[in-house]
C-alpha cells in the first residue's frame, strides 16, 4: 500500500513539473502570440493616425507661413507711412498746381473776351466812307 501512495506521489509531482515545464516552455510563445495579435489588430488604426497626423501638420505649416507673410506684410505697411506722406504731398502740389493752372486759363480766356486781340482789326464803321 505504501508503495502505490508513493508511485501515486511520484505520479502528482511529475504530472506539475511536466506542467509546469509545458507552461514555461509556451509562456514566451503565448506572450508573441499575443503580441503579434495585438499588432495586427492595432496597426491599420495606427497607420491612419500617422497619415492624419501628417496631413495636419502640412495643414498647420501652409497656416503658419501665410500667417508669417502677413505679419511681415503688415510690419512692412507701417513702415511705409513715410512714402504715404511723401505721397500726400506730392498729391497736395499737384492739387495746387492744377488749380493754378486752371485760374491762369480762367483769366486768359476773361482777358481774350473782355479786350480785343490787336492782330484782329477792329470793324470799320459807315460813317467814315461817307
Amino acid at each position: 500500500m505504501e508503495d502505490q501512495e508513493m508511485q501515486l506521489k511520484v505520479r502528482r509531482v511529475s504530472d506539475k513539473f511536466t506542467e509546469s515545464m509545458y507552461v514555461l516552455a509556451n509562456e514566451p510563445s503565448v506572450a508573441l502570440y499575443r503580441l503579434q495579435e495585438h499588432v495586427r489588430r492595432s496597426l491599420p488604426e495606427l497607420v491612419q493616425h500617422k497619415t492624419d497626423m501628417q496631413s495636419w501638420e502640412e495643414q498647420s505649416q501652409g497656416a503658419i507661413y501665410t500667417v508669417e507673410y502677413a505679419c511681415s506684410a503688415v510690419k512692412s505697411m507701417t513702415n511705409s507711412s513715410v512714402y504715404f506722406k511723401n505721397i500726400d504731398g506730392l498729391l497736395r502740389q499737384a492739387i495746387t498746381m492744377k488749380e493754378q493752372i486752371s485760374n491762369f486759363h480762367g483769366r486768359r480766356q476773361n482777358d481774350v473776351t473782355s479786350s480785343p486781340d490787336p492782330s484782329v482789326p477792329a470793324p470799320q464803321t459807315s460813317s467814315a466812307s461817307s
